[in-house]
């Protein structure tokens, strides 16, 4: 970008985009149990904080649990857990690098803004890059400036993006390598000579998409081979070989930095879930399908549907009237190709081999599905209306799709705005002394350690033989005069336990505060 006017308005955009991501951050008032994850593995000298011997069936404060979301004063400098923590675990550490030095900015507490700032940051940049790939799309339109910054803005602010912003993992970072490997991939093919500096740009941001998240292998092996068939077609056998050795280069770097990649791609348990789910044929096409209703509701703000009908229409009339279907020039063709191909595949793969059919395991290549779809809507209404005709039918289609959140009440993943209230009336009214009925068969603590880091004190009591007996041991020289919490696993009697509870301390009622992720909070009174 060298003109300063397009600079000035990609700036503009981009702060936009920044208000609109703080304002939804600032309503998200509680941790998904990978988010948790996120902070604990930056920091914490141990993976799970349920490991440690004094954590069931013992009071604890809110420090506690606070210790292993946050970096505390003695931990400054301490980047060990960054790489130990991942090596245990089933990622590698790059994204959770960048986080701990977000967290740096706020030491000795828990802050939800240093992973909310990181991604805002990072979507800065994908929103730039999404810019100069549709700029590399629209190369042959006028005021292709204008239209691209358009629909790169709009693809920054569907509740995909809004939702990998407001989800605290390492998705935003991935969405930025792809789009960047795209970007340098589109500029490889523009030069018909070597360029080393090119090369280079592949190999760093190579090696930092493995270093991020394996699924990025994905896309990379079906870009491989787009470049492999086209290098191979055009006899450019030297171009191919600077190129193959750039990406072995990169995998052997990510390798020595990280060689745990190996056992966890190959022989851990997410590793062997991810084979085991592509070897089951017959759930490939429901997976598939379900993950295209996720995008629909995510990524087009639910209008996927209507717009692919929309394009169904205008092809039909294309072809029973025999009119001309929209042209493509070579460069356009290579661009989609490298695109489209990866990105397909990408989707396909992902939806196949992850646990769960949710937004954040395709979230990487939502944008790129979203231009696409749009940028052949937009040659196929050329291709039948006027110029100005087609211009003016995709803004109001952009338009609607900006709205319809509101029209439709549709809300990012994992937002947890319905908690606001209550974590506040835990923290001030209800911080009472808590207990948490919990069940070794329960999802994972994790869901709910935001709560616990904010009450003064708390009880978590594993498999519980909920006798009265037992009870006022546990409640033995508390003050309970106001009353205590007591959050029980989904799994478990819980109309028994608040009974056995009511009669141990000799309290009358109880009242349900709030649902949460896999149990259920009361007052008990």
């Amino acid at each position: 970008m060298k003109n300063k006017k397009e600079i000035l308005i990609i700036v503009i955009l981009i702060l936009i985009q920044s208000i609109i991501y703080v304002y939804v951050g600032a309503n998200k008032s509680y941790l998904h149990i990978d988010e948790a994850y996120s902070y604990g593995l930056t920091n914490y000298d141990k993976v799970e904080i349920e490991e440690n011997a004094d954590f069931y069936n013992t009071w604890h404060n809110k420090e506690y649990y606070e210790d292993y979301l946050t970096v505390n004063e003695d931990e400054i400098g301490d980047f060990k857990p960054v790489y130990e923590n991942q090596k245990n675990d089933v990622h590698p550490p790059l994204y959770y690098l960048l986080l701990r030095i977000a967290m740096s900015f706020s030491v000795g507490s828990f802050s939800k803004w240093a992973g909310f700032c990181l991604n805002i940051v990072i979507y800065a940049f994908i929103t730039i890059f999404t810019y100069l790939i549709l700029k590399k799309m629209l190369s042959n339109e006028k005021r292709l400036e204008i239209k691209a910054a358009i629909l790169a803005f709009v693809s920054s602010i569907v509740l995909s993006s809004i939702s990998n912003v407001i989800y605290i993992r390492m998705y935003s970072l991935l969405t930025l390598e792809i789009l960047i490997t795209i970007y340098l991939h589109i500029k490889l093919l523009e030069n018909e000579k070597i360029n080393l500096k090119l090369l280079i740009g592949i190999g760093i941001i190579t090696l930092a998409g493995v270093l991020t998240h394996y699924y990025y292998l994905f896309f990379l092996v079906f870009l491989y081979l787009v470049l492999l068939c086209k290098y191979i077609k055009e006899k450019r056998t030297r171009e191919l070989g600077y190129y193959t050795l750039t990406l072995v280069t990169a995998g052997i770097i990510s390798l020595i930095i990280f060689p745990y990649s190996i056992s966890h791609m190959f022989f851990g348990y997410r590793g062997q879930g991810v084979i085991s789910s592509l070897e089951e044929i017959s759930k490939i096409l429901p997976k598939i399908f379900a993950e295209i209703h996720v995008l629909n509701y995510y990524a087009f703000n639910n209008l996927l549907y209507v717009i692919i009908g929309i394009i169904l229409i205008l092809w039909l009339y294309l072809k029973i009237r025999k009119k001309e279907m929209p042209k493509f020039s070579q460069k356009e063709k290579d661009i989609l190709k490298i695109i489209a191909i990866p990105t397909i595949c990408f989707f396909a793969i992902t939806s196949i081999a992850s646990p769960w059919q949710v937004l954040r395991y395709i979230v990487p290549v939502c944008g790129l599905i979203f231009i696409m779809v749009i940028y052949y809507l937009y040659k196929l209404l050329h291709a039948v209306f006027s110029e100005k005709i087609g211009n003016t039918i995709v803004a109001i289609l952009l338009v609607i799709i900006l709205i319809s959140p509101f029209a439709f009440k549709l809300q990012p993943e994992l937002w947890y705005k319905d908690k606001k209230e209550f974590v506040e009336e835990i923290s001030e009214e209800l911080n009472l002394p808590t207990i948490y009925v919990y069940s070794s068969q329960t999802l994972g603590f994790l869901n709910d350690i935001l709560l616990f880091s904010k009450i003064d004190e708390s009880y978590i009591a594993k498999d519980l033989d909920c006798t009265e007996e037992n009870i006022q041991e546990i409640f033995e020289n508390k003050d309970i005069s106001k009353g205590i919490i007591v959050v029980i696993s989904d799994n478990l009697d819980k109309n028994n336990i608040i009974e056995t509870i009511k009669d141990a301390e000799n309290f009358s009622t109880f009242e349900e505060v709030q649902r949460l992720w896999c149990s259920n909070v009361y007052y008990v009174h």
